[in-house]
């Protein structure tokens, strides 16, 4: 991956021979995107988003843009999300356990009250949409309960995810 980025901003090609060398074949398609269009000429090879090079070796999970459920995807920090996918990174959470949160129906109950459902009965998920999930604060989540909920994750089964996020939320069931 060739990153046009460091931590002053977007490069200046001239100060970076080899990149324009590898990227000049590639000009006129880098040129015609809308992102290199709305800002200055020498700024065609411009990405989307800037690269956050601190993230490539964090565990984070994945959660797609379009999808038919909230299912979260784990990377172990051996790749970079690229656009159109949804990344969350912890500190405090052991990665696993929210991830059985969110793909439990109580997670997903939140995106279908904030979120757009799309044709085909495809959820929308994104980060403004992500951001309003509420989570209950760790440290209340007993260490039986988490491994149940990592065991759900790892196994994917919803159901068990469903059942031990109920019991971590402290509620008895999801209003239809």
């Amino acid at each position: 991956m060739a990153n046009p980025w460091n931590v002053n901003g977007l490069v200046d090609l001239a100060e970076y021979p080899l990149l324009r060398q590898h990227l000049k074949p590639h000009h006129e398609l880098l040129s015609s995107r809308h992102t290199a269009k709305k800002d200055r000429a020498e700024n065609w090879h411009k990405t989307i988003d800037r690269v956050n090079l601190g993230l490539f070796k964090k565990h984070k999970l994945y959660i797609a843009d379009i999808k038919e459920r909230l299912l979260p995807a784990l990377d172990l920090g051996k790749t970079y999300p690229q656009h159109n996918l949804y990344w969350i990174t912890s500190e405090t959470w052991d990665i696993k356990v929210l991830g059985a949160l969110l793909m439990s129906v109580v997670g997903e109950f939140f995106i279908h009250c904030y979120g757009v459902r799309m044709r085909g009965g495809y959820l929308r998920f994104q980060a403004q949409y992500l951001r309003r999930i509420r989570v209950p604060d760790p440290a209340s989540i007993s260490p039986k309960l988490a491994d149940t909920l990592r065991h759900a994750f790892e196994t994917q089964d919803f159901e068990l995810a469903t059942k031990a996020a109920m019991e971590a939320y402290q509620i008895d069931e999801i209003p239809q």
